[in-house]
């Protein structure tokens, strides 16, 4: 006898079930948290998970079901230690996103309910259930007014690592796994306030973390360096909240990076990003510089008007810096303007440091063909060069040339030059106050006559 049910409740239940009954699976055999547990950082995008979990088997037990993992796990990375009187046969990986489907597919000849009735589930299609009533009486009812009381266990409802395993004795002991994951990443950040001709820096970590994992109450490090891995997709990251902590981070050298730990535990969600204090350094010392570069002479046919480049030279500082990007400051009256920022590689210590800021409003440079005087063999051109400082201080200004530095090529000006990178022409030109300088430079280079 079929017939119509048209009473019933509908899936409002099924988030509050997945919560109730998604530790049951796991509990018998693996501790729900990890008793002791580290994230180390790499700046492609990859992070390496190590947890530390306590482990009850029976002698029976045939498999380990480890959860929860992130769903970035890269599963081939995945580096488990369990007791000698363990023998593992394999691994998978295995995430039931919960939808009706699966749902229904996971309850064929178990028991559901529609409204307070309770049924055996039969069969299942898109728009149909077949149900048996207590009565063996067949009914159909939509599969959206099917109420499930549970979620089997054969459906893993979280990113999962099921072992298949044997053990030769009842046991209760630890398990350690590492494993690589993608989507979690960190960078550094700085803020450096200039006072006078010297400044203070400050440096943050921050860590991305869209893993599809929280880690909570775990040892934080990161690791500034290009490791060699092999590239991985990336899907999108999105910004979920902001948290700072100002704490000091333990830094040393390690096999040709730079190894840094957070000093407290730490709680990273999935979804957020948090801020680390590890670095500061108060009354570094550092100067201010101009530079230009110009049109190559040889190939000059106008004049041209050039903006001076100003930028920041950090000294030598007594400890390394990870890439990142550095935003400046600097003091005016009684509150502190941005004056711009600069992006700096991996430096180690003992390096000075150059942060570009931006064109100079004050100095400005012109340079022009004064005369030119090619023939068959030769370029030969002499460039007037105007450096014009119009602040109320004294500045110093770089000019660099590009000029092919050869035995053939020839240089005459009564300013003094260097060479600088190869085959730039440096002239250093130190300006008084509401100044201009001009200068002549005579440039021969032999021509490349081909045939």
């Amino acid at each position: 006898m079929y017939y119509h049910y048209e009473k019933g409740i509908s899936m409002k239940y099924l988030s509050t079930l997945i919560l109730l009954s998604s530790s049951l699976i796991f509990a018998s055999s693996l501790s729900k948290e990890p008793t002791s547990s580290s994230l180390i950082v790499y700046n492609d995008g990859v992070a390496l998970v190590h947890e530390q979990r306590d482990l009850s088997l029976q002698k029976e037990d045939k498999e380990i079901v480890y959860s929860p993992v992130a769903n970035t796990i890269i599963t081939d990375s995945v580096n488990i230690s369990l007791p000698k009187e363990v023998t593992l046969y394999s691994q998978q990986f295995r995430y039931d996103q919960l939808n009706l489907q699966k749902l229904l597919d996971a309850h064929i000849d178990k028991k559901v309910k529609v409204d307070r009735d309770e049924f055996t589930l039969l069969s299942h299609q898109s728009k149909t259930a077949l149900l048996k009533d207590k009565k063996n009486q067949i009914i159909s009812v939509e599969p959206k007014e099917i109420i499930f009381s549970t979620i089997p266990s054969t459906l893993l409802t979280k990113p999962s690592l099921v072992y298949n395993i044997e053990t030769r004795k009842s046991l209760d002991s630890k398990i350690e796994i590492d494993y690589l994951i993608r989507n979690l990443s960190w960078k550094s950040d700085y803020i450096l306030n200039i006072h006078g001709d010297k400044a203070n820096l400050i440096g943050w970590i921050s860590i991305d973390n869209h893993s599809g994992k929280s880690y909570l109450n775990t040892d934080l490090h990161v690791l500034a360096g290009d490791v060699n891995t092999m590239q991985v997709p990336q899907r999108a990251m999105s910004y979920a909240k902001d948290m700072v902590l100002n704490q000091s981070v333990e830094h040393q050298a390690h096999e040709g990076y730079h190894f840094y730990s957070v000093p407290f535990k730490v709680d990273i969600s999935d979804q957020e990003k948090t801020q680390i204090k590890f670095l500061s350094k108060n009354d570094i010392d550092i100067k201010r510089l101009y530079k230009v570069q110009t049109s190559d002479p040889l190939t000059l046919n106008t004049q041209v008007k050039h903006s001076v480049a100003q930028s920041i030279e950090m000294q030598k500082l007594d400890t390394p810096l990870p890439k990142g990007v550095v935003r400046t400051y600097s003091p005016i009256k009684s509150q502190k303007i941005f004056i711009g920022e600069s992006y700096i590689s991996h430096t180690p210590k003992e390096t000075s440091v150059e942060l570009a800021i931006g064109n100079s409003f004050d100095l400005a440079l012109d340079e022009s063909i004064f005369l030119r005087s090619d023939t068959k063999e030769h370029y030969d051109t002499t460039i007037k060069y105007t450096l014009k400082n119009s602040s109320d201080e004294k500045k110093t200004v770089e000019i660099l040339v590009p000029f092919n530095k050869s035995s053939s090529s020839v240089i005459k000006t009564k300013e003094k030059f260097s060479y600088k990178n190869g085959n730039l022409v440096s002239f250093k030109i130190k300006l008084d106050a509401n100044k201009e300088k001009s200068f002549n430079v005579n440039f021969i280079s032999k021509k490349h006559i081909k045939g």
